[in-house]
């Protein structure tokens, strides 16, 4: 009896399976869709606003001008008249060389000098040729020049007024090349600032900037772009330009960190929530997140099937309180229209599917 009992349920049992064969399929889909998961977000539709813009990007200061003094001779140093902090005036002199080749060529040129008087005499009562007369010239002239840039090389003195930033070596050394001294201008000093690409149309020479300095707040110290590079990097996307700073005051100077500010009139920028603005753990990467139409889904907007997560890079612009603005790595990867992930865009990942609770216009 129970072996009856249990070959009829068995039979019953499979013929279950069969009969419900198409359904467990559907029911396991089913299951896996219910499954795949889905993130609730709020979103805000992009759209592009009139804003007066100004530019606020970091520098580092540098002297105007800046010199390494190296004599282009090699030998002793006889003296070095100046030290560390030392200010000097434009042909101030900075450093005695040994003077041995100066003399010798001295000697040889008023020798040579005696002779050309000489000649010259005799070119005039055509008592010589052209030809000599022309080699003895040429002679005298070299060595005339070459008494000049050993002068030069011998008394070292300075090209610009300005501050020894650096000393190199002492009294009676032997020098082979190494800078002597570093003299730095600093009465007027320049920066490099690197500006987004997408301002390029809008960046001019002799525009005015404010340059600001932590160690002096509230002070703004003005300054002008004498140059605006003419190429961009294709690297980062930014191209350079070269501000000139009057510093008579002396208070700001090379080396220091400044922050600049540039008005640039109004444009066409796309402002956001700052909140709604992640940054990549690790670097100083910026991103958002906007809804894609998932052309396979449905098309309903609500529906979740049908909207996915693209991540979009940015760089961050003008602040404006709790709202910024953006500009995109990719120049056509925003547009007005788009919709912003505003709330619930920190759980993201590329390509996560969305449910869309609350949109903003």
């Amino acid at each position: 009896m129970n072996k009856i009992f249990r070959t009829t349920a068995i039979i019953l049992t499979v013929a279950a399976l069969v009969g419900c064969g198409g359904s467990g399929e559907k029911g396991a889909q089913k299951a896996t869709t219910t499954m795949k998961e889905v993130e609730k977000v709020k979103v805000q539709t992009l759209e592009k606003e009139r804003i007066a813009k100004s530019l606020e990007l970091s520098a580092t200061l540098e002297g105007y001008e800046t010199m390494n003094i190296a004599p282009s001779i090699t030998g002793h140093i006889e003296h070095i008249y100046v030290e560390v902090g030392s200010r000097v005036q434009k042909g101030s002199m900075l450093v005695r060389m040994d003077q041995t080749q100066l003399n010798t060529t001295r000697i040889n040129l008023n020798s040579t000098k005696t002779e050309f008087d000489r000649v010259s005499a005799l070119k005039q009562s055509g008592s010589i040729s052209q030809q000599v007369y022309d080699q003895t010239k040429a002679g005298y002239d070299q060595l005339a020049e070459n008494e000049k840039f050993l002068e030069q090389n011998t008394f070292v003195r300075a090209q610009f007024a300005g501050v020894i930033s650096g000393k190199y070596y002492e009294d009676g050394e032997m020098y082979a090349g190494q800078p002597i001294l570093t003299l730095t201008q600093i009465s007027r000093l320049k920066a490099i600032i690197n500006i987004p690409e997408t301002y390029f149309p809008l960046i001019k020479q002799g525009m005015k900037v404010e340059v600001e300095s932590d160690i002096y707040p509230g002070t703004v110290f003005p300054a002008t772009i004498e140059i605006v590079y003419p190429t961009i990097d294709a690297a980062s996307h930014t191209f350079q330009a070269k501000l000139n700073i009057p510093n008579a005051s002396e208070k700001i100077r090379p080396g220091m960190y400044v922050r600049t500010r540039l008005a640039v009139g109004e444009v066409d920028a796309i402002v956001v929530p700052y909140q709604s603005v992640l940054k990549l753990t690790g670097s100083n990467d910026r991103y958002v997140f906007v809804v894609d139409r998932d052309r396979s889904g449905a098309d309903d907007t609500q529906n979740a099937d049908g909207n996915i997560a693209r991540r979009v890079a940015v760089t961050l612009g003008q602040r404006f309180d709790d709202r910024i603005e953006i500009i995109p790595v990719e120049a056509d990867a925003l547009k007005a229209g788009d919709q912003l992930v505003v709330t619930g865009q920190a759980r993201l990942v590329d390509g996560a599917t969305l449910e869309i609770v609350e949109s903003e216009n």
